[in-house]
C-alpha cells in the first residue's frame, strides 16, 4: 500500500556551510578569495606584496576598497589588524601553543554593545593546518584550513552557526584568520619570533570599548 506521506518524502539533503576558497597566484603575489560554489567570481583580493614588510592587505574584488590589513612583527607574537578603519590586536593566550584572542564587533550582541571576546585554536596533520575561531560560549563560528602542500589552492574558510552569512562576520574572519595564519607561519620559521614568545606576556585582552586599539580611524585609503 502506498505510504500516506509518500508524495511528500524527499531524500535527505546535506546543507553545506558557507565556504570560501583561497587561490594564490605566484606571478602577481595575490590571492583571490571566492565562494566555492562560484569560484570564478572573487569576493576578495589579498595582496601579499607587502608581506616583505610584514603586512597583508585585503581588498574588495575590484580592488577599489581596502577591507582590512594584517600586520606581523619581527619580535612580538601579537599581530595587529585593521578592519574598515577599526584597529585591533590578535593576542596570544599561550606562549607555545596556538591559542589567541581578539575582540569582535561583528559578533557583538548589539551594535552599541561591547565587542565579543573570540578565541582561536588550531590543529594540524600532514596535509592541513586548521585554525578554528570560537565565540564567547566556545562554540566554533569559523575555520580556516591552510593547505600545507598547496601551490595555488592554499586554503578554505568555512563559516558556522547563525552568523555564517553575515558580511561583517565574513570580512572580520577573512582578515583575522589570514593574519593569524601568517603570524604562526612566521613563528615557526623565525628565531626572533621564538625570542618574542619567551618575553611575551600572554593573556586576555581588556574588553574596553574606549581602548585606543578599538577606535574607528577615519582616514584616506592609503593602499
Amino acid at each position: 500500500m502506498e505510504h500516506p506521506l509518500g508524495s511528500s518524502l524527499e531524500p535527505h539533503k546535506t546543507i553545506q556551510n558557507p565556504t570560501l576558497q583561497v587561490h594564490f597566484t605566484w606571478h602577481k603575489w595575490k590571492a583571490y578569495i571566492s565562494d566555492v560554489s562560484n569560484p570564478s567570481i572573487p569576493l576578495y583580493i589579498v595582496d601579499f606584496k607587502a608581506l616583505k614588510k610584514r603586512c597583508i592587505i585585503v581588498k574588495s574584488a575590484d580592488e577599489s576598497t581596502t577591507i582590512g590589513t594584517g600586520t606581523l612583527h619581527f619580535v612580538s607574537i601579537n599581530p595587529d589588524y585593521e578592519i574598515h578603519g577599526r584597529k585591533g590586536t590578535i593576542k596570544a593566550l599561550k606562549r607555545w601553543k596556538t591559542s589567541y584572542t581578539h575582540l569582535s564587533h561583528a559578533f557583538a550582541s548589539s551594535p552599541d554593545g561591547p565587542p565579543a571576546t573570540m578565541t582561536w585554536t588550531s590543529s594540524s596533520d600532514f596535509k592541513t593546518w586548521d585554525f578554528v575561531c570560537l565565540d564567547e560560549h566556545q562554540m566554533p563560528v569559523a575555520k580556516y584550513s591552510s593547505n600545507l602542500w598547496g601551490l595555488n589552492k592554499i586554503g578554505k574558510i568555512e563559516f558556522l552557526g547563525p552568523n555564517a552569512t553575515s558580511e561583517a562576520v565574513r570580512d572580520e574572519i577573512v582578515v583575522t584568520g589570514l593574519t593569524l595564519t601568517y603570524c604562526m607561519i612566521l613563528r615557526t620559521t623565525s628565531a626572533l619570533s621564538f625570542f618574542g614568545a619567551v618575553i611575551a606576556r600572554p593573556g586576555p585582552l581588556e574588553n574596553n570599548r574606549s581602548s585606543e586599539s578599538q577606535q574607528v580611524v577615519t582616514r584616506p585609503d592609503r593602499f
